[in-house]
C-alpha cells in the first residue's frame, strides 16, 4: 500500500555532480540518520561502489552497523555519549570526531588497551554553537592531542568544523576562524592531513573553503540545501519517491464532512479517495490544507485532516479507483510534487521531509549494488 522508491543510481550521480564542483577535494558522503531516510546500508554500498572517499555518520552505533555489513571505507563518527569508552569503535577502525579533553583521554585508554592507534578528527566550534571545542578550550585540546600523539595513542587525521549558513558575513567569519584554528593546530605541533568545513551548502557557495575534503549530505539525495534554489539548479536528481495506493473510494453528497474536525466539507456530490499514509509514516499532520499529491498526473489538495494512518482526497468526478497510484512527492521533472513542495506546505525543510519518512512504508531500490 505504501512504497518509498529509492534511486541509488541518482545518489551515485549526485555524488559525482557535487564532487565535480570541487577542485579535487576528497568527498565524505554523509549517511547519518539512515541516510536521511533513504536506507543507510544500501546507500553505503552504492556510495562505496561509486567511489566515495569517506562515509560520515553521527554516532558510533551507526558506524558499527556499516562495518558489520562489510563496508570498508573510512568512516567518521562525531557525536558521542559522555561515557563512551571507544574500544569497539577503535577496534573497528572507526575515525572519531573529538571536541574535548575527556573524550581524548577515554580514547587514549582504549588505544592503550587495544594497542592500536586511534585516528581522530579534532573539531573546533567556529561559531555554530554546537559540537566542537570553543575558542577558550581549543588550545587545551590541542595540547592534550599533541601529548597523546607523542605517546603513540592517537593520530590526528583532520581538523574540522561546521558552518551555520546564517549569512555570507557569518559564514566568512567562520571560515576565517577555522583557518586561524588550523594555524593554531600547526603551531601546537599537530601534524594533520585534512581540513573539512563545508557541507552541501558551503560546498556550493564557498569554493575557497573546500580545503582537502568536503562533506556532502542532503545534496547526495538530490535535494537543494537552499530554499531559494531547486535541486535542478545544481544538476541534482531527487532520489526518493513516496507513493501509496488508493485503498477505497466512495461517492458522497454535498456538505459531507471529511476526516477529523470536518476541516473540509464537500461542495457538491463528489468522490472521496482514501490514502493509507499518515503521520505514522512521516507525513506531517500540518500538511493538512496546504500540501498536494498527484494521481494520474493531476494534483489534488490534501484538504482534510491528515490522521495517523491515512488521509482523504476529494477528487470530484475524476476517474479515481482503489489501487490507483498516488505520488506524495518525487522528482518534479516527472510532473509530481517535490519534497520541497511538501516542506514548504509544512513550514519546514526538505531535509526533515525525507528523513522522517518511514513507519509502514516499504522501501524498494533502483540500481542496487550486488
Amino acid at each position: 500500500m505504501r512504497e518509498l522508491i529509492i534511486d541509488l543510481d541518482a545518489i551515485a550521480r549526485n555524488l559525482n555532480t557535487m564532487r565535480a564542483k570541487t577542485n579535487g577535494a576528497l568527498a565524505l558522503a554523509v549517511i547519518k540518520a539512515d541516510a536521511y531516510g533513504h536506507g543507510m546500508l544500501p546507500v553505503a554500498k552504492k556510495l562505496e561502489a561509486a567511489g566515495a572517499d569517506y562515509l560520515g555518520v553521527a554516532d558510533i552505533e551507526e558506524a558499527m552497523k556499516l562495518r558489520a555489513e562489510g563496508i570498508d571505507l573510512p568512516i567518521l563518527a562525531w557525536l558521542h555519549s559522555p561515557t563512551e569508552n571507544f574500544v569497539s569503535a577503535i577496534d573497528a577502525g572507526i575515525e572519531l570526531g573529538i571536541a574535548n579533553i575527556d573524550h581524548l583521554e577515554r580514547i587514549a585508554k582504549a588505544s592503550q588497551q587495544l594497542r592500536r592507534v586511534a585516528r581522530v578528527h579534532l573539531k573546533v566550534d567556529t561559531g555554530l554553537g554546537r559540537n566542537g571545542a570553543g575558542a577558550a578550550e581549543w588550545p587545551e585540546v590541542l595540547q592534550k592531542a599533541h601529548e597523546l600523539v607523542a605517546e603513540g595513542f592517537i593520530q590526528v587525521v583532520a581538523i574540522f568544523s561546521h558552518l551555520s549558513c546564517t549569512s555570507e558575513a557569518d559564514d566568512l567569519n567562520q571560515i576565517a576562524r577555522f583557518e586561524a584554528a588550523c594555524d593554531q593546530a600547526k603551531a601546537a605541533g599537530i601534524d594533520f592531513e585534512l581540513r573539512h568545513l563545508v557541507a552541501s551548502d558551503g560546498l556550493l557557495r564557498y569554493p575557497q573553503a573546500h580545503y582537502e575534503m568536503v562533506r556532502i549530505g542532503v545534496a547526495l539525495y538530490g535535494l537543494s540545501p537552499f530554499v531559494e534554489n531547486s535541486a535542478a539548479d545544481f544538476g541534482l536528481v531527487p532520489a526518493m519517491t513516496a507513493t501509496a495506493r488508493v485503498t477505497q473510494t466512495k461517492r458522497v453528497g454535498a456538505n459531507q464532512g471529511v476526516s477529523y474536525g470536518y476541516l473540509h466539507r464537500t461542495a457538491a456530490e463528489t468522490t472521496l479517495a482514501l490514502i493509507p499514509v499518515g503521520y505514522a509514516e512521516g507525513l506531517p499532520r500540518n500538511a493538512t490544507g496546504k500540501a498536494q499529491v498527484s494521481i494520474h498526473g493531476k494534483q489534488y489538495s490534501v484538504n482534510s485532516r491528515v490522521a495517523m494512518d491515512q488521509f482523504v482526497l476529494d477528487v470530484g468526478n475524476d476517474a479515481v479507483a482503489a489501487g490507483d497510484l498516488v505520488t506524495i512527492f518525487g522528482d518534479p521533472a516527472a510532473g509530481v510534487p517535490s519534497a520541497d513542495d511538501l516542506a514548504a506546505a509544512c513550514d519546514t525543510i526538505n531535509y526533515e521531509i525525507v528523513t522522517r519518512m518511514g513507519g509502514r512504508f516499504h522501501r524498494s531500490y533502483l540500481g542496487e549494488s550486488n
